[in-house]
């Protein structure tokens, strides 16, 4: 840390922090300090202190309140991250307090949480049990952002056209997506269909920014076609409901229709193009320096 950095980090302190977070979401040094149970006068001296120290002015005090200047917006995001930061701190060391040995940070995305994280995962715990494992399902562009962003340890996803940009990946798992369609659909007999014939039809889909929904759009892009996607879930269940129920037709990897089947009347056919064979990967900043406990577990994803 240079000598500016750790004179600014000794600047500021954190009831100070907490107290300008307060402010803000209740947009009253008044209202802050009742809530804090803290005078007002040692909210407005604090703020004024932290102004100092930055440097710039944080807030515009009027009548009504406070409002946040353009800095303030910026240090209210900074603030909430640090503090974020603290409470999963205390929360992953009363953990080793209790006998805990490790701790994992990981983002999935949502085909891997449904298709191979649970007996992977399961495994790994069994052999493991006392290395927990904070798990959360992200779209792929969000694993990656959080994983360089250090929110956290260890990503599986699958990638876009910028690849995994300055992170490291390893292979994982593949999958390869297929076409999902009523069983009276007309498509529903063929053997393999090229996505080109899927464009003739409304399609059910994930998010905008999904990897699936990415592919998809470069496809019809690059077939000259609309893709009229008209109706878009946040889950694979509510995609297959919907397209049993005639209101499209959905992409969705294999393994997971498989997992799923039941879910209404359905059929799932191969998608014939290249693109539909995908990898998932494991991707981190730098798997050599990771914690062993991450470590550990890297290794086990990819000998599956």
């Amino acid at each position: 840390m240079k000598n500016s950095e750790r004179s600014f980090a000794r600047r500021i302190d954190l009831t100070s922090l907490q107290l300008f977070v307060a402010v803000c979401e209740l947009g009253s040094i008044g209202r802050a300090a009742e809530r804090e149970f803290i005078a007002a006068s040692a909210v407005s001296k604090r703020l004024s202190d932290l102004e100092a120290a930055v440097d710039t002015a944080l807030l515009y005090r009027h009548s009504r309140g406070v409002t946040l200047t353009p800095a303030g917006e910026s240090l209210l995001h900074h603030a909430r991250t640090v503090l974020y930061g603290l409470e999963r701190m205390q929360g992953e060391l009363s953990e080793y307090a209790e006998g805990v040995r490790g701790h994992v940070r990981m983002h999935a995305n949502m085909s891997a949480i449904l298709q191979f994280l649970p007996e992977d995962l399961g495994r790994f715990a069994r052999t493991h049990s006392q290395i927990k494992i904070d798990l959360q399902e992200r779209l792929s562009a969000e694993v990656l952002h959080a994983v360089q962003e250090g929110t956290a340890d260890i990503g599986i996803c699958t990638l876009g056209p910028n690849g995994a940009g300055e992170l490291q990946a390893r292979p994982y798992r593949s999958d390869r997506l297929v076409v999902v369609v009523p069983e009276a659909h007309p498509l529903a007999s063929a053997q393999s269909v090229a996505f080109a014939q899927v464009l003739d039809w409304d399609i059910v889909g994930l998010k905008a920014d999904s990897s699936i929904s990415l592919a998809m759009q470069a496809a019809a892009a690059h077939a000259g076609k609309p893709l009229r996607q008209r109706i878009q879930v946040t889950s694979l269940d509510a995609m297959c409901r919907m397209i049993d129920n005639g209101l499209g037709l959905g992409l969705l990897p294999d393994r997971a229709f498989a997992l799923m089947h039941g879910v209404g009347h359905l059929r799932a056919v191969s998608l014939s193009d290249d693109w539909a064979a995908r990898e998932v990967l494991l991707v981190a900043r730098d798997f050599e320096t990771l914690p062993m406990t991450s470590r550990l577990l890297v290794e086990h994803l990819a000998a599956a």
